[in-house]
């Protein structure tokens, strides 16, 4: 069988890959993309059944393409966002080939390029960029044994209330989906205990403006690297129930019990570090300093938007906040199933290339490797805090497609004048 060859070879079909595929198009370089599922998977079926975009449709978007049928301030279903980006594929007319899994990629040892085997065959690529993305794989962290009688479960794999067995839900992490799944449970009728980590709680609107605006003006999405210390600070955020702030103080007094950070189990009794009083303030002084932030900005800049000195009231403490549980035993309050919403981890095990630090993540500036020919895109941080949003992946595909196209045409130098193509930045 003929091996193919291919300039750009593009590993992962979601909102990465169609991003740099609009680039790479436009620059002319030739490309495929391999995507082991179907586009945009993940927004189809990782995600719970009631999930809505955390941002606005106006914000939270390509720049060519709006969402169709929705208002600028509506907070989009799962699966509108997952034909958007099937749309948005179309429209750029993405190479993308479905079903296909990369198994392993290499150098080649006698000439430029990679030998990439795939379940479809193996193809030489001269370059190579992983789209994979920031959410590959869930992480439960090895606390609860998986041997026990409750049922343990990732909120990547959670979908509605009625899946999980009667009795009471614990869910761990009170980042957006975390705290977004107590409150379904919650309203639901469940019984719902939530263990809450570091993490920064911002209004979802003050003065007639969303979150995301206030970021963009005070320069907040664009900030290229995390304050030292917030390594683990989550953001919560919802846009569920047409977007409200995110409250712990009003979610325990609507019924949710708070605990701190999730630390140990033994005889099926569950202990929790004593940091929630400490968790929860921290989340209200990222809140207030937006507040502030926003203040001093409209008040610079001589803008007139309504005052909301409501904003800063809040829900009295909770009996859990102020006299914190420190254990819980399980069987005792009815808890039949956990929920982890701990986050993922990235696996470039395929990737058999010295491109990785001693614990596996990339070494890179702004998803340019220090391995040449290969790059990243999609990942946390990668040029700004923006990054994984479909707006910001957009614009790092913008810089990896440039610094692709650069180094097509200095090979393209044969003794003469080369001209860089005048977009590439």
């Amino acid at each position: 069988m003929a091996i193919e060859t291919i300039d750009t070879l593009v590993v992962g079909g979601g909102q990465a890959g169609i991003a740099l595929s609009e680039h790479l198009g436009s620059a002319g370089v030739p490309h495929l993309i391999l995507e082991k599922n179907h586009i945009a998977e993940a927004w189809r079926s990782g995600r719970w059944d009631s999930l809505v975009a955390n941002g606005p449709a106006w914000h939270d978007r390509f720049p060519s393409l709006e969402f169709d049928g929705s208002a600028p301030d509506e907070f989009v279903t799962k699966d509108s966002v997952a034909e958007y980006l099937e749309k948005y594929a179309r429209m750029v007319e993405a190479p993308i080939r479905t079903g296909v899994e990369v198994l392993k990629a290499e150098r080649l040892a006698d000439r430029g390029g990679f030998r990439v085997e795939t379940s479809d065959g193996v193809i030489h690529a001269r370059r190579l960029v992983a789209a994979t993305g920031a959410f590959q794989h869930p992480v439960i962290p090895p606390i609860v044994p998986q041997d026990t009688e409750i049922e343990q479960i990732h909120s990547y794999h959670y979908k509605n209330p009625s899946q999980l067995p009667e009795g009471a839900v614990m869910v761990v992490g009170a980042g957006s989906s975390g705290a977004q799944i107590a409150d379904e449970l919650n309203r639901a009728g469940r019984k719902v205990f939530l263990s809450v980590g570091p993490h920064d709680r911002p209004p979802r609107r003050y003065r007639d403006r969303d979150f995301v605006w206030w970021l963009g003006v005070l320069g907040l999405w664009d900030i290229a690297a995390m304050k030292p210390g917030t390594e683990h600070v989550t953001i919560s955020v919802s846009g569920a129930y047409g977007g409200h702030t995110m409250d712990f103080r009003r979610l325990a007094g609507e019924g949710v019990t708070l605990v701190g950070l999730t630390e140990a189990f033994s005889d099926g009794v569950l202990s929790f570090r004593d940091d929630l009083q400490k968790n929860v303030a921290g989340g209200d002084a990222s809140y207030i300093d937006l507040l502030d932030a926003a203040d001093a900005y409209l008040e610079r800049n001589g803008l007139d938007l309504p005052e909301e000195p409501q904003a800063r009231e809040r829900w009295p403490d909770p009996d859990c906040l102020t006299n914190p549980v420190r254990s819980i035993d399980l069987a005792a309050e009815g808890i039949s199933s956990i929920i982890w919403a701990t986050g993922f981890r990235q696996d470039f095990s395929w990737m058999k290339i010295p491109a990785f630090d001693d614990k596996g993540a990339p070494i890179h500036q702004r998803g340019v490797s220090v391995e040449p020919d290969v790059y990243f895109l999609g990942l946390p941080w990668q040029s700004r805090r923006g990054s994984t949003f479909l707006w910001g992946v957009w614009h790092d595909a913008k810089h990896i497609a440039s610094q692709i196209a650069i180094q097509r045409a200095y090979l393209d130098y044969d003794g003469q004048a080369a001209i860089v193509p005048p977009w590439a930045e």
